[in-house]
């Protein structure tokens, strides 16, 4: 499945510059995981109780520097040995936690509500979840698409984007949450068959 994430390997190869300065100057994976966490939630908290609209133009930018974060904090954890368990756990719930609170305040804005948010969140930390399970069965982490985390991020700073700028988004709209919900149920299927396929593919 098609996914923004089969471009992390260029995105990664652009980091790797700013990553060994990181390394070098001592920083790593976990904080920068725990820093990408706390600025997440404290934006997802603004956000949600202060739903002004010009505030979501923050969430695009913030969404490209997540992103830009998590891969960051893969490559230290790979390429300089900070690989432990406490980051394997943190890389996974901070990643949940994290999206849940930049896509709450999502539940406020017409035309979306609570049912619908809440269904795409919900669904998000399943998706996650069946993908982090991938090693127990004995495959690798799986990142199926469609609607993976790199897609989520892209479609909820899009929305912040055009929420942002005009102040108020079009009725026709409330498809859009149902929609990502139903890719985010397929990607979810599409994880569990892939560690499946995987596991029994190694024995």
């Amino acid at each position: 499945m098609s996914s923004i994430y089969l471009l992390k390997s260029r995105f990664q190869s652009l980091l790797r510059p700013l990553v060994r300065r990181l390394a070098a100057a001592g920083v790593t994976a976990n904080q920068v995981t725990l820093a990408a966490a706390a600025v997440s939630i404290a934006l997802g908290a603004l956000l949600f109780f202060v739903p002004r609209p010009a505030l979501f133009l923050l969430l695009p930018g913030w969404m490209f520097l997540r992103m830009a974060l998590n891969a960051i904090d893969g490559m230290l954890a790979r390429e300089f040995g900070q690989k432990s368990a406490l980051g394997a756990y943190l890389n996974e719930l901070a990643d949940v936690i994290a999206d849940a609170a930049l896509f709450l305040p999502f539940a406020l804005v017409p035309p979306f509500g609570w049912e619908s948010v809440g269904a795409v969140i919900l669904l998000a930390s399943w998706s996650e979840m069946a993908g982090a399970l991938g090693p127990m069965v004995g495959a690798p982490r799986c990142y199926d698409g469609p609607m993976g985390k790199s897609d989520r991020a892209f479609l909820f700073g899009a929305l912040g984007l055009w929420l942002g700028l005009a102040g108020t988004l079009p009725g026709w709209l409330a498809w859009v949450m149902p929609a990502a919900a139903a890719a985010i149920a397929l990607n979810l299927i599409n994880r569990v068959r892939s560690g499946v396929r995987q596991a029994s593919s190694s024995r």
